[in-house]
Parts: C-alpha cells; structure tokens; sequence
C-alpha cells in the first residue's frame, strides 16, 4: 500500500497516496473508451455495406448485442481471473462492439442535435460526478432505490418493445435520465471508497479502477441515449 495520508472524506476513513492516480485513471480509461465508441459509431454509420449488413441480418444485430451483455458480465463477474491488461482489453472490445451498435444513431438522428446532447450528458454527468466525489452523504440507500428502478426500467422497455406504446416510451425515457443521472452521482461516490486505501501499483488498484471506469462508462451511455430521445432531432 502507498503511504497513509490524515485525509478523511466524510466515513472515517483516510485515503491513500495512490488514490488520486487511481481516480485519474478511472476518468482517463472511460473518456478513452467514450472517444473509442464514438470514432466506431461514426465510422461504421459512413460504411453503407456494413450498416445494411448489421440492419438486415437480425442474427448478427442480436448476436452483437448478446456479445456486449455478455463482456460486461465477464469483466464484472471475471475481473479476479483476468489479468490487468487483460482486463483493458475486454474493456476496449466492449467499447467498440458498443460503437458498432451505436452507429445507427448517426443515421437516426441529426449531427447537430446529436452533438448538442452530447455536451448536456457531459455537463449534466460531470456535475453529478463531482456531487457524488464531494458529498459527505452517503449515497448508498439512494443508490439501491436506484438500481430496483432500474431493474423496472429494464422490463418495462422490454415490455414496449412488444407493445409499441409512444407514452411509455417517453416515460421511460425521462425516468432513465433521472436513475442515470443519480446512479452517475452514486456510482463516483462508490469508486472513490473502493480506492480510498488501494495501491496504485497493485493488480487489486488497477482492477477497481477499470471496473470503475466501466461503471461510469456505462452511465455515461445511458444518459446521452435517454436524453437522444428526449432532444434528439430525427432525420
């Protein structure tokens, strides 16, 4: 472990020299998985071939994202048999799997509405993360409320999917905003106390802070889609 600093953020707890390197590096691994996403996304929606492909062969829709659920599954469930840049890797593949799928948007939507958005997910994640790394309440409840809303969310959406409802569409996609937007918050906070005593240079450090990214990632993702269907301007 790194040496112990008389810091205390809120828990009684002190944090560790290499917890500001790990808290980069989370935020550094997740900005490069959201730049690696969006240059797939873009470059696979200017591919005519591939796009038609992806839309007109259901198999390998699903197929690809059945692969997604089931990366995030292996990393998640996985993490204490991968390696660290084993771990990396699995993290990159998702991110541009996800790039592949998400490609759709760019035909789906307009580029001026789609970078608007854009930037209100990033204002809106990057307030609710910084909430979330300086609050002294803890979050915890909050997040578990959160994380059963979003259980019901999941099968609501998937209910509609059937049933096509254009008003349960758009409440579902105002009640994603909000549980994305809270789970930002309480995720950050989560993180920070994962590595308040981690060693930088230990396996165990770098781990959390992949899997951390993938949280925050995943976070990230959700809010910009949600609110792509509130704002978003069709073409």
């Amino acid at each position: 472990m790194g040496n112990i600093k008389d810091l205390d953020y809120g828990y009684g707890r002190s944090i560790s020299s290499s917890f500001p390197a790990l808290m980069r590096k989370v935020f550094v691994w997740m900005t490069l998985a959201l730049i690696i996403t969006g240059f797939t996304a873009y470059g696979i929606s200017q591919s005519p071939g591939i796009i038609s492909a992806i839309a007109t062969n259901r198999i390998l829709f699903w197929g690809l994202l059945l692969a997604e659920i089931g990366l995030v599954v292996w990393l998640s469930a996985g993490i204490n048999r991968l390696s660290v840049m084993g771990a990396t890797l699995v993290f990159i593949l998702y991110s541009v799997l996800n790039g592949v799928t998400m490609s759709f948007i760019f035909l789906a939507y307009t580029m001026t509405s789609i970078t608007s958005v854009f930037f209100i997910t990033a204002g809106t994640f990057g307030a609710m993360a910084v909430y979330g790394y300086v609050t002294k309440t803890d979050l915890t409840s909050m997040g578990k409320l959160l994380l059963m809303a979003l259980i019901g969310l999941i099968i609501a959406t998937i209910v509609n999917m059937f049933l096509h409802y254009s008003l349960l569409t758009m409440i579902c996609s105002y009640a994603g905003v909000l549980i994305f937007t809270g789970l930002t918050a309480y995720d950050t906070q989560k993180i920070k106390m994962m590595l308040a005593d981690a060693d930088e240079y230990s396996e165990v450090g770098q781990k959390i802070a992949i899997l951390g990214a993938l949280s925050l990632y995943l976070d990230f993702i959700n809010l910009f889609l949600y609110l792509l269907r509130i704002f978003g301007r069709r073409e």
